[in-house]
């Protein structure tokens, strides 16, 4: 899998993530301060991140930052993102069940590097639900991509 990976910071957990995700097979493209000479900024890096995923160049991103809740608002403006704030493995399994999340955001200050290895299985495991009523859901949010955001 092709996964976008972003962080504002060059901290030891994003490297960690790096490391894990390499380790598991993956072709990972860097932004951020993980990529010399790219923008650290955490709204310029996770849209770069999250825009891979919407132009189908990656399959998947994980947006970090301190928080990681900047990460995932920048992420989420991009059309076609569905990113997911997750601090467990149990998040991390609902938002890929349920709501078909193909962004992941990662706090760099709580997540430590076993715990991000279970966010990391859990996401990796989980598939998107069949269930008509999250299809629904899912499908509701991307018709959000197509209106206006402009309300008078």
């Amino acid at each position: 899998m092709r996964i976008s990976v972003s962080s504002d910071m060059d901290e030891p957990v994003a490297r960690a993530l790096l490391g894990q995700l390499r380790d598991r097979g993956h072709d990972v493209m860097t932004y951020g301060a993980l990529r010399a000479g790219d923008d650290p900024q955490w709204a310029a890096c996770s849209e770069a991140a999250a825009r891979e995923v919407a132009a189908g160049n990656a399959d998947q991103a994980v947006v970090c930052c301190w928080t990681g809740t900047g990460a995932s608002i920048a992420a989420n403006k991009v059309p076609g993102v569905r990113a997911a704030l997750c601090t467990d493995a149990y998040t991390a399994d609902g938002a890929r069940r349920w709501n078909d999340a193909n962004v992941l955001a990662l706090s760099l200050r709580l997540t430590s590097e076993p715990l991000l290895g279970e966010i990391l299985d859990a996401w990796f495991a989980a598939e998107a639900s069949t269930d008509a009523e999250d299809r629904e859901n899912v499908s509701r949010v991307n018709r959000l991509d197509d209106t206006t955001r402009a309300t008078p």
